[in-house]
């Protein structure tokens, strides 16, 4: 008779900060009162039965090693020996895309009732310091400017802006279609002035800052911040093209090759040549008396 039941054992979380390692334990126990038959152990992501497989491994009958068939981006490991009845997993180089909740499943060859997966997992939470993934000026109504900053961590951090004749002024908002939880998104709404314009992002494990710049034309006739900045563009580029065309009328005026003037015929070294080239007029050549 059975002496035992199916069931599985998980800590209901595992807590790592990004970047390291973690290990989520998982331990069972089967009706069987020995068991060496093949095995297949699986641990899912998301939601038992039905989530994505991260990782799968296969043992042969009699063997202890279990043969590693899935591994999500390389980065999971069986830790535990599944003939002793431990499916420990371990997770590396932790990333905050990957907190959620793990299951893992064991699968016995045979009968269909030979199988057993855990139904609330382990809940893997990792911790992250700040970190600024976005900092911009985008153009507002009315010629003005606002600057946004999105930063990510766990706990989510909290995002302080400072800058001319504002002092610091914390306006942290959830940023748009973050359903994780881990980005935050501050916005100064109206930049009244140009100058440099920093933003700090802290939590319990730590801070970073990150600066944006503004530096507005201001036109004598009131014309717009945008044409200003396409008249200056324009200006840049025609400079750009005269130099071009100075640096190309150099050129020509160093080339030392003359196109106008016909090559000077070269002189003859051949003494036979030279001497049937002489004018019949010249003067006969002086003999001595014998």
């Amino acid at each position: 008779a059975p002496t035992q039941r199916w069931s599985m054992q998980l800590p209901a979380e595992v807590s790592a900060a990004a970047g390291e390692a973690a290990v989520l334990p998982c331990t069972f126990t089967h009706p069987h009162r020995h068991y060496d038959g093949p095995l297949t152990a699986i641990w899912r992501a998301g939601e038992p039965f039905a989530g994505p497989q991260v990782f799968r491994c296969a043992a042969a009958r009699g063997s202890e090693l279990c043969q590693t068939a899935l591994s999500l981006h390389g980065r999971f490991r069986l830790l535990g020996n599944p003939r002793r009845n431990d499916l420990s997993l371990r997770v590396e180089r932790l990333a905050l895309a990957d907190e959620g909740r793990y299951f893992c499943r064991v699968e016995f060859a045979g009968d269909i009732h030979d199988r057993y997966e855990s139904r609330h997992g382990v809940r893997l939470h990792v911790t992250a310091a700040p970190r600024i993934i976005n900092i911009s000026v985008l153009p507002g109504p009315t010629h003005a400017f606002r600057a946004l900053c999105t930063a990510e961590g766990e706990p989510p951090p909290a995002l302080t802006w400072s800058g001319p004749a504002l002092g610091n002024r914390s306006t942290a908002a959830p940023g748009p279609g973050q359903g994780v939880g881990h980005q935050v998104t501050a916005e100064l709404p109206a930049l009244a002035q140009d100058g440099r314009y920093t933003c700090t992002a802290s939590n319990s494990l730590g801070r970073a800052e990150a600066s944006v710049y503004l530096f507005r034309f201001h036109g004598a006739s009131g014309a717009s911040t945008i044409a200003l900045l396409l008249g200056a563009l324009g200006l840049k580029a025609l400079l750009l093209l005269g130099a071009l065309a100075a640096c190309t009328s150099r050129r020509r005026t160093e080339d030392p090759v003359n196109q106008d003037t016909p090559p000077r015929p070269q002189a003859q070294e051949s003494n036979y040549e030279n001497l049937s080239q002489r004018s019949p007029q010249s003067p006969p050549a002086a003999t001595c008396p014998p």
